[in-house]
């Protein structure tokens, strides 16, 4: 079981089947409220949920051990993931879960594309084919 849980593959599985729960559980709960305030309670609910995590694991870190530039990155990663949040819930408000995930999907796709740009990362063709695939079925499915 231990090296189940060290495996990023079973990570980034589990990852793709609560992202797939969340648009559904989101899309039902967005119905009868205000996409930001939706968006506000499921943020709570993430702080509280990491906090016990936290809290049941000791994984607690003491802040002024933090680099400086790990703070500024996970500010701005914050600050992409609250815009990511308030932007998809507003489709699924607006559209149907079925198109609305895919898109969002695309996320993929920009992140093969900023990490050969921004970070150096070096994809092989067949890479970049199941990238452009990745792009062409989102279109597909939410088209």
């Amino acid at each position: 079981m231990t090296n189940a849980l060290s495996s990023w593959q079973i990570w980034a599985v589990l990852s793709a089947v609560f992202a797939a729960l969340t648009a559904i559980f989101a899309k039902v709960g967005v119905e009868q409220i205000n996409s930001d305030f939706a968006t506000f309670i499921r943020t709570l609910v993430v702080i509280v949920t990491l906090g016990l995590i936290l809290f049941a694991t000791g994984q607690f870190q003491a802040p002024s051990e933090i680099p400086g530039r790990t703070y500024l990155f996970l500010l701005l990663s914050g600050l992409g993931t609250g815009a990511s949040w308030v932007c998809y819930f507003r489709a699924l408000k607006l559209g149907q879960a079925a198109q609305v995930a895919p898109i969002d999907k695309l996320s993929v796709v920009l992140v093969a594309l900023f990490g050969a740009t921004f970070l150096g990362e070096k994809l092989t063709l067949s890479n970049w084919f199941g990238v452009a695939m990745i792009a062409a079925g989102a279109i597909l499915v939410a088209w």
